[in-house]
């Protein structure tokens, strides 16, 4: 590999960690680690020493490198983020335990509301009111913030996060209680609702908020480590962080606003997704990400991965909405639920088999690892039913031991259930595989979409195992496994643009609309959002996105409406809300005659460009490839096993083509093609996997 512009991809993930190093011409090493949960940096310099050990480069050759983690959300869900207070205004200390007082789970008699981050002694109030529109009620006493300061100092908290009410309109008060924080707790990290998120509902900015303030020692710890053993590494290259929203960050930002690294992964697996469906001219575009802990569904139209600016972390009762922790940033809209190659699986008291949200994770692994897993996954029936090759199980870095997988499916499904352990495996991969269809069926319906107009693209290790399972479920046709699909967010880090993208509420009724107040605020929110690029890259042009979300007065939610730099420049009041009908229209199908619409948020997302997209050349005419030798697969479209040709991925050149059962095998993952498919590789080198009765 040459030297040229080499760049690295880092992905943390619950169960593995991918490296993959790039250089200027495209040419591409990877490697797949299990993750070291107790010191994750150690995987890192695992994967990079292994890379570089392929591609004959030195570490010190390496000049940037992009990293995504799940470390922050893993904080978070299982509660071990630092010792941290709430400081917000009296008489709203328990906005984050009352919650919008919704019921996520309308019949249930027996609902258990998910516990805050926070409980209530750590909550503190100073007494301070300032109204909607920014206008000053009760002014900030500084003598009961000095106070209420010698109090956090003698509970020795390890960060603090200041929530006032209406502070996105009025900040002043937060800078207020920052200016006296800092100054007498001194090493104590310190977060503002203000800058965090800037936006309307109390409720989800606080929780955001504290989210942020909850992980910030701990990603500034884990930031500074990392720093430290690549420098005695002898990499010197700086380090980006990829954030929710699907754009790369400072390292110093990253440690600032750590929250906006809590879905970095699969936002990674949504840009390598647009990115292959640009290379092929694919508009509507399914990107599946399947890897060791939990499964990512992403709507891609127009080769652009959908937005919002709430999603939820750690949702308690079976991945329902409304049963998690409300973050609201910017963040690639999609759905995520818990079924991996780690997902475990047991039989529930109504004698059915449940697979997930818990995962084997990489210690102690599936029970097929013989690390000490005693509980059936689903890497352990993936093996049972043939998909995988004991001896050669990630590239063979990883021994796996089929007969602890069948004692283990056996005992724990196999005899409550009387089954034996194909039986039992057969059953856990329709559960998961239904799962996973269910989520993108109900994502499609929500986003106003018919999912069998899709193509799917697949990645992650577990993904091309059950893509061509999950598509005869969708009625999708063609599923696309690119080059590099088991390390694909790592990739997806490398083609991802340098991009932060500001927030601001101001609540705007159309009858009162001010086009001059509004473009102000577009020229503010691009100027912050400009100089956090520029903290990234100081030279590379920049590109301001406009977006309003829009709403009826009366509704309690908004809808995105995109803007034109003209229409941000000079806002006209009837241009806005004509492209609010139109989108509105669009999804509920229909506008609501006679009823006054109000704009609650401005956005601007500043963004490098993006790489240039070369076309995927068209598909020669190939050949039937001769397999290598065969294996029993079970086929679940069949409900029996079936033979199934063995091919190495590599011997696909372009044109090849084998119709299936039949699997396609490389060193990260294995694409299964069921009886109903053909697979055909393309001039990329991906994989396009589709009904035989399609194919010319």
């Amino acid at each position: 590999m040459g030297a040229a512009a080499i760049r690295l991809g880092v992905d943390i993930g619950g169960t593995f960690t991918d490296v993959v190093l790039e250089d200027g011409g495209g040419a591409r090493v990877s490697a797949k680690v299990l993750t070291t949960l107790a010191a994750p940096e150690d995987a890192i310099l695992e994967g990079i020493r292994e890379v570089c050990r392929k591609a004959d480069v030195a570490p010190g050759a390496i000049g940037q490198i992009i990293h995504g983690t799940t470390l922050a959300t893993n904080a978070l869900i299982e509660r071990r983020g630092a010792k941290t207070a709430l400081v917000t205004t009296k008489g709203f200390r328990d906005v984050i335990e009352m919650r919008t007082e919704s019921r996520f789970e309308q019949y249930d008699l027996d609902l258990t509301l998910p516990e805050p981050l926070l409980p209530r002694n750590r909550r503190y109030v100073v007494t301070e009111r300032v109204e909607a529109t920014g206008r000053v009620l009760v002014p900030l006493d500084r003598a009961e913030v000095e106070a209420l300061a010698e109090d956090l100092k003698a509970a020795e908290y390890d960060s603090v996060a200041i929530g006032l009410l209406h502070s996105y309109v009025n900040d002043a008060h937060e800078k207020a209680i920052r200016d006296v924080l800092a100054a007498r707790l001194p090493g104590v990290a310190l977060s503002l609702s203000s800058e965090v998120s800037p936006q309307m509902r109390e409720y989800e900015r606080f929780n955001t908020t504290i989210a942020n303030a909850y992980i910030k020692p701990l990603m500034a710890s884990y930031l500074g480590r990392l720093r430290e053993r690549l420098a005695a590494e002898g990499v010197a290259a700086p380090v980006f962080l990829m954030h929710s929203g699907g754009g790369i960050i400072s390292l110093e930002t990253a440690a600032e606003f750590p929250v906006r690294l809590v879905e970095s992964g699969p936002a990674g697996g949504a840009v390598f997704a647009a990115d292959i469906a640009a290379r092929h001219g694919l508009d509507k575009v399914l990107s599946f990400d399947m890897g060791g802990t939990t499964a990512k569904i992403c709507l891609i139209r127009g080769r652009t991965p959908k937005t919002a600016r709430v999603f939820e972390v750690a949702r308690s009762y079976r991945f329902k909405k409304g049963s998690g922790m409300p973050i609201s940033i910017p963040v690639i809209d999609m759905v995520e639920i818990g079924a991996g190659g780690g997902s475990l699986a047991r039989v529930d008291a109504m004698r059915q088999i449940r697979v997930g949200p818990e995962s084997a994770g990489s210690v102690p692994g599936p029970a097929s690892y013989g690390r000490g897993g005693e509980r059936p996954a689903v890497t352990d029936a993936d093996l049972v039913l043939g998909k995988l090759d004991a001896d050669n199980f990630a590239g063979g870095s990883i021994a796996l031991y089929p007969d602890r997988a069948e004692r283990a499916l056996a005992t724990a499904l196999g005899e409550p259930l009387g089954m034996d352990p194909v039986e039992a495996a057969y059953g856990l991969a329709e559960v998961v595989d239904e799962n996973m269809a269910n989520a993108a069926r109900v994502h499609a319906v929500e986003n106003g979409e018919d999912i069998s107009t899709y193509t799917m693209i697949a990645f992650g290790g577990a993904a091309p195992l059950h893509a061509a399972r999950l598509c005869e479920k969708l009625g999708i046709a063609r599923c696309l496994v690119p080059q590099g699909a088991g390390v694909g967010s790592a990739i997806g880090f490398l083609r991802a643009p340098f991009a932060f993208e500001a927030n601001r509420t101001m609540l705007t009724r159309m009858s009162a609309f001010d086009g001059a107040a509004i473009a102000a605020l577009f020229r503010d929110m691009a100027a912050e959002a400009t100089a956090f690029v520029r903290s990234c890259d100081a030279a590379a042009p920049i590109r301001c996105d406009h977006k309003v979300y829009m709403r009826y007065r009366g509704q309690g939610w908004e809808i995105p409406v995109a803007l034109c730099e003209a229409d941000a420049r000079a806002p006209e009041g009837a241009t806005l809300l004509a492209l609010f009908e139109r989108e509105y229209s669009a999804l509920f199908g229909r506008s609501v005659d006679g009823a006054e619409a109000e704009i609650t948020v401005f956005s601007v997302n500043a963004t490098t460009p993006a790489a240039k997209v070369r076309p995927a050349a068209a598909v020669p005419a190939g050949a039937r490839v001769a397999p290598t030798g065969s294996r029993a697969l079970f086929d679940a479209a069949l409900g029996a096993p079936a033979e199934a040709a063995l091919y190495p991925r590599e011997d696909f050149g372009p044109g090849a083509f084998a119709d299936g059962p039949a699997l396609l095998t490389e060193a990260e993952t294995t694409i299964v093609v069921p009886a109903s498919r053909r697979a055909v590789a393309l001039a990329d080198g991906s994989i396009d996997v589709a009904l035989k009765d399609t194919r010319r």
